[in-house]
């Protein structure tokens, strides 16, 4: 399900769009000001942001470039107010994809943020700038690289690091199959229920020290899998840390795991 970050300090127009979103299997939060918006960034990964560009004490522009330059997440931008072509261009030019202009037609709202999305997703310079620090690994989503203290550089397939990935952004979380088979298909490329087995075989192999008493991906009995351990996320290219963001997620049950 898809995180959409709504910020606008309308309560009602907040309101409306997280109703809107809500019917149609998104999954948005509402934001009112910077220090919300940055919390919920620092938490949890976010798919898009609607930004309402006049926030009164706030400079949207300025907002549009922190998220361009910190997190390259695609923004919508909103307004009220009849914006000038050089306000457009500049809100362009630091990163918006796309602008809707008040009152607007809320079918035509969530075809533009499905298709900001897929832009992100199929465009080959939309990089993620996150890089997962655990117990000595580093995955840097940018270059697309596993590195290892004790053994440098360990090579996956695109598989693989797709896994990888959900696995970091979800850790002591279960993976059900299902979930297992979507984080890790390839464009152009089928994966099929019983290669679950062998993609979880084969990237166990490479992060533990003993594949067949795994410590990181553990079987969660009748359910799928999961990965028990902690990470540390950085944003961007400036080396912003923060530290345990994941150490507050429990285990369901005290023994789920074999």
């Amino acid at each position: 399900m898809k995180h959409v970050l709504v910020f606008d300090d309308d309560a009602a127009m907040r309101h409306l769009i997280v109703e809107y979103l809500t019917s149609h299997a998104f999954r948005p939060t509402a934001v009112s000001d910077s220090r919300q918006l940055n919390r919920v960034l620092a938490c949890e990964p976010v798919d898009l942001v609607v930004l309402e560009l006049n926030l009164g004490r706030e400079d949207g522009l300025e907002i549009i470039r922190n998220l361009t330059t910190k997190w390259g997440i695609p923004i919508i931008v909103i307004s009220g107010d009849r914006l000038e072509e050089a306000e457009k261009v500049v809100a362009l030019e630091l990163g918006a994809t796309d602008f809707v202009s008040k009152p607007f037609g809320m079918r035509e709202f969530l075809a533009r943020i499905r298709a900001a999305m897929r832009r992100r997703t199929f465009s080959p310079g939309a990089k993620d700038r996150r890089s997962f620090n655990f117990l000595g690994w580093t995955l840097n989503l940018r270059q697309r690289r596993l590195m290892s203290k004790k053994s440098g550089e360990v090579k996956l397939t695109p598989g693989e690091f797709n896994l990888l990935v959900a696995f970091l952004e979800q850790p002591r979380d279960v993976l059900t199959r299902e979930q297992i088979l979507r984080a890790s298909r390839v464009r152009g490329e089928e994966v099929y229920d019983r290669s679950v087995d062998v993609l979880i075989l084969r990237l166990r192999r490479k992060l533990e020290a003993d594949p067949a008493n795994p410590r990181l991906i553990k079987t969660a009995r009748g359910a799928g899998y999961v990965f028990d351990a902690d990470v540390d996320i950085h944003y961007g290219d400036n080396g912003s840390l923060n530290r345990g963001l994941y150490e507050d997620r429990r285990r369901v049950s005290q023994n789920p795991f074999v």
